[in-house]
């Protein structure tokens, strides 16, 4: 059982990074306000993104679990279905141009709570578009739904919850660190190298999750 639990956290840590690593305009905001600020405002900016996202994890992988009969009945085609998604999402990812969004934004003079705050609100502003996209990464990952009726279930759903809030809040603050480490020399193009490593990294897990799930169909429907 401690070696099912531990897979599981490093699945959901590993859910945590991915649904975090996309340049988009919460990214951008931590990477202003490290670079004109300081990094301890890029750290408290990353938690309150790492709090929204796992906030929306809670309620995405509370219909994952609710639904996880029918979820295991159509295991195959959701992660077929999951893949696609994240494969698009890595493209969506590549061609994304932060570099603009860098030197449009301003970090103006707020306090560490009010930086906390204002991300937070913006990360859960965009909850409809959030909840499929860490739907996907679950599915992807095979964190399968978990019926928390008794002790190992709820210890299951902590887990796969605080696995997700690590990876999430490592993620930005380890940006956090490495911007503030070179900020002298950071330069907003470097941030669409980041993109495009991110996109392609995003995009092979999800030709992966397909091609493997395709693998494991195919015995069966020979036999």
């Amino acid at each position: 059982m401690g070696i099912e639990f531990i897979a599981i956290l490093l699945r959901s840590i590993c859910v945590g990074l991915a649904a975090s690593i996309t340049v988009g305009p919460v990214a951008v905001l931590c990477i202003q306000r490290t670079l004109s600020k300081n990094r301890r405002s890029g750290i408290i900016s990353g938690l309150g993104v790492a709090c929204a996202d796992t906030f929306m994890a809670i309620v995405a992988f509370s219909c994952y679990s609710m639904l996880a009969a029918q979820i295991q009945q159509h295991q195959s085609v959701l992660r077929v279905i999951g893949g696609i998604f994240v494969v698009m999402v890595g493209v969506y990812i590549f061609t994304q141009n932060p570099v603009v969004q860098i030197r449009k934004n301003r970090a103006g003079r707020t306090n560490l709570w009010q930086d906390f705050a204002s991300i937070f609100g913006l990360t859960l502003s965009n909850f409809i578009m959030v909840i499929p996209y860490l739907l996907a990464f679950f599915s992807v990952f095979n964190i399968s739904g978990i019926e928390a009726r008794d002790i190992s279930g709820f210890v299951r759903s902590f887990i796969v919850i605080g696995g997700f809030f690590a990876g999430s809040l490592g993620w930005w603050t380890l940006l956090a660190f490495v911007l503030n480490l070179f900020r002298r020399r950071f330069r907003p193009r470097h941030m669409l190298t980041i993109n495009h490593v991110a996109g392609v990294v995003i995009g092979v897990l999800g030709i992966y999750t397909i091609l493997s799930t395709f693998i494991n169909i195919l015995p069966n429907g020979v036999h």
